[in-house]
């Protein structure tokens, strides 16, 4: 977004945040990526690093009194797991997603064009900037509001489908219970320089070849193989 529909843009994030905020300056930072500055010396706002420092504390205490309300048997182990998988990457970003937020966010014209995972990282630390400035110029109580209707429904689900699990240890526990044999892994390709390396791992059930899955470590792989895995069984 261009100088000039800054003021407008920020008019419109306040409808799409369902916040009304009395210093704007604070929620244009919730949106300003630190690239946004290289580009911009003439900006005289901050990016959002402080602001997601907040907003994580903020988000992390909110879900905690949550879930421990929530759930009064669950112990401490499962509720730090469900927890985590409520406030990771993935869910924060789409729930950023699902708000609109990638339309406001300054970053500079090469992070614009990033997207997958690194576009993940930037809309989960834009949503927790967006919580930090909500706290700051509001107030607790509004920000958990914000919060709870943006990320409380899904508690039931991750729950429910035990997503807090990674993926490799529930694939294994499906397997376990479906087909009563434990998931080997092998690696199948190791592709790019040492530096940038890339390995493609499969997983089978005994010599049933399941699924593949890609990343930069063999850990990484396994992860993703097992998640492809667990849908391609449509064990879930």
């Amino acid at each position: 977004m261009e100088a000039r529909d800054i003021q407008a843009d920020l008019t419109k994030l306040q409808k799409v945040l369902n916040a009304q905020f009395t210093d704007t300056a604070v929620l244009l930072s919730a949106v300003t990526h630190r690239s946004y500055l290289n580009e911009h010396r003439e900006a005289t706002w901050d990016h959002n690093e402080r602001l997601e420092f907040l907003g994580d504390a903020v988000l992390e205490l909110v879900v905690t009194d949550h879930l421990f309300h929530k759930y009064p048997e669950k112990p401490e182990g499962e509720l730090t797991a469900v927890r985590a998988a409520l406030v990771n990457t993935v869910s924060l970003s789409a729930a950023a997603e699902d708000l609109g937020i990638n339309d406001y966010l300054l970053m500079s014209k090469g992070e614009a064009k990033d997207v997958g995972r690194a576009r993940q990282y930037i809309l989960a630390n834009a949503f927790e900037a967006c919580i930090g400035a909500i706290y700051l110029d509001q107030g607790y109580d509004a920000a958990k509001q914000f919060i709870a209707d943006r990320l409380f429904a899904k508690t039931d689900e991750i729950v429910h489908k035990r997503l807090w699990q990674d993926p490799k240890s529930r694939f294994q526990e499906l397997a376990q219970e479906h087909a009563s044999v434990t998931p080997t892994y092998e690696t199948i390709t190791q592709d790019g320089p040492d530096h940038d390396r890339v390995f493609t791992v499969g997983v089978y059930l005994r010599k049933e070849f399941v699924a593949e899955g890609k990343g930069r470590s063999k850990q990484e792989a396994e992860q993703q193989a097992a998640q492809a895995a667990i849908i391609a069984k449509n064990w879930e």
